[in-house]
């Protein structure tokens, strides 16, 4: 029997090595290939009910989120809505409080600036509610010296007269009434006619002749010829003129905002008041005055 030589025993010792690394490496593929496999059946089979429950899982917590932080929104805008509201009725006020002062200062400069006229201030507590007579109602009557026939004015001009007086209270009728009437000039030609009311807020200068010469613009006073208002108070302004046959129809607009009064002056006196800021009239010679039975306390 022949004996090997030891060469050709390491050359198959290392053949005998490779090939069994070989087939090592084919099993463990192998099972590799079978583990990704299973991997990937079992993926596949678990991935959808994954995502059905994640997309149902977000679905549920976007909307149980979004339902409170909706309840959350709306109650903010709620108690927006609520803090704006205040907001505007507390500004509301303010201005309210802020134009009745104006009024009020205004008014007080006035009757300082005719201290020597006898006047007594009051504030409008009521009005007509009909068309068929303009008036209003004043806090001030008989116990304050007011009597029927007096004038009643603001910084502005005039706004009409005291028809009835009682107590604690009057009555006036506003210079836009049908049976109101006040003596007036135009202030620069000294046109004189008397003024009244129609029913509307324009009140109409009658019986000027059509040869006159009336501007639209010009300025129309008190003339004093009623013996209710002293000369040269404001009564509004020309606005419209139309020609007749005899006489002009003249419009004009009141100096006083005869829609919007809070507090008048009622003159206790025909005394001329003195030319002011508020009423621009023309200085005027001392008319015939009724005598006062109470000054303005």
């Amino acid at each position: 029997m022949a004996v090997m030589p030891s060469r050709h025993k390491s050359l198959v010792l290392l053949a005998g090595v490779i090939v069994l690394q070989v087939l090592l490496l084919a099993v463990q593929n192998k099972r590799d290939s079978q583990g990704r496999l299973i991997r990937s059946w079992t993926v596949g089979a678990v991935s959808p009910f994954e995502r059905a429950g994640s997309y149902g899982f977000g679905w549920f917590r976007d909307v149980w989120r979004n339902y409170f932080a909706l309840r959350g929104t709306r109650k903010d805008n709620e108690d927006l809505h609520r803090e704006n509201d205040a907001l505007k009725l507390h500004i509301a006020q303010l201005e309210g409080k802020a134009a009745e002062a104006d009024r009020l200062a205004g008014l007080l400069h006035f009757r300082q600036s005719q201290a020597d006229v006898p006047m007594v201030a009051a504030r409008v507590i009521g009005g007509s509610v009909g068309t068929a007579s303009l008036t209003i109602q004043l806090d001030r009557g008989e116990h304050d010296g007011i009597r029927r026939n007096m004038g009643v004015i603001t910084p502005d001009g005039v706004v009409g007269k005291i028809i009835e007086a009682y107590p604690n209270t009057s009555l006036v009728l506003l210079l836009t009434d049908r049976e109101s009437g006040v003596g007036a000039k135009v202030a620069d030609s000294g046109i004189q006619s008397p003024v009244g009311g129609v029913g509307e807020p324009l009140i109409t200068m009658k019986y000027v002749p059509s040869d006159d010469e009336v501007s639209v613009g010009q300025r129309v006073v008190t003339s004093g010829m009623d013996r209710i208002f002293p000369r040269d108070l404001p009564v509004g302004t020309i606005t419209e003129i139309k020609a007749g046959n005899q006489f002009k129809q003249i419009r004009i607009k009141p100096a006083a905002n005869l829609e919007k009064l809070e507090e008048v002056l009622v003159l206790l006196t025909l005394h001329p008041l003195k030319e002011t800021d508020s009423a621009a009239a023309k200085p005027a010679a001392p008319a015939t005055s009724n005598p006062a039975p109470v000054s303005n306390p």
